[in-house]
């Protein structure tokens, strides 16, 4: 954990889980729930971890019911983190693997000075620009492109600011550009992969038991 500063995370799990078909981040990989995964790790790297769960599942301390959105539901969790934070992380509960180097690197690039730093992977793929007609309006280049992971860590004062008036956006890194916020992009992890089909899940259950066995 960074010295001089209190490090919290937010993670968001109130998902309903409707490309997936049900809440993906209660499903169980490794002997324990998704949501749990991330939780556990998010620990390691934090003092306190507040996390947002779908309506009427808040039972305990620590817990707090989602909105209608994610950003509603990650300003519900940053209304419980506590102010003397110094910085914020944001993660994803679909999210179980990401690996301690991850969350050290947007940390340590907060410390440094940046607003928000984002995990990142190079782009592979052409990307397409189109119009509600789908019909191509531009191709950016994609040495320019990432494609953005979870966690993303906040300098506190910077989040609780991009937050203040509401606002909405995939992800929290959106709104602190919105605020003219500077956001750095760290090196992210091909395997911090979001669980969404059932075809991730297939993947991360074989995945948590080779780590379960050591192979990985």
């Amino acid at each position: 954990m960074a010295e001089n500063e209190t490090v919290w995370t937010i993670v968001v799990a109130a998902g309903s889980g409707l490309r997936f078909g049900s809440a993906k981040q209660f499903e169980t990989i490794g002997g324990k729930r998704i949501v749990d995964w991330a939780m556990d790790e998010a620990a390691e790297h934090s003092v306190g971890v507040i996390v947002v769960l779908p309506k009427g599942e808040a039972t305990s301390p620590g817990q707090v019911e989602g909105g209608a959105t994610r950003s509603e539901s990650v300003r519900r969790g940053l209304a419980a983190v506590p102010v003397d934070a110094t910085i914020v992380c944001v993660h994803d509960a679909a999210r179980p693997f990401a690996s301690p180097a991850i969350f050290q690197r947007v940390i340590s690039a907060v410390v440094d000075g940046a607003d928000a730093a984002v995990p990142g992977i190079a782009v592979t793929d052409t990307i397409k620009q189109v119009n509600e007609s789908e019909v191509v309006v531009s191709t950016p280049r994609r040495e320019t492109l990432r494609a953005v992971q979870t966690p993303q860590a906040f300098r506190a004062s910077s989040l609780r600011r991009a937050h203040e008036h509401g606002g909405e956006g995939t992800d929290d890194a959106t709104l602190i550009e919105k605020i003219g916020g500077e956001v750095v992009v760290v090196e992210g992890e091909v395997v911090n992969r979001k669980i969404t089909t059932p075809e991730d899940l297939e993947w991360a259950v074989i995945h948590a038991e080779r780590m379960l066995k050591g192979e990985i």
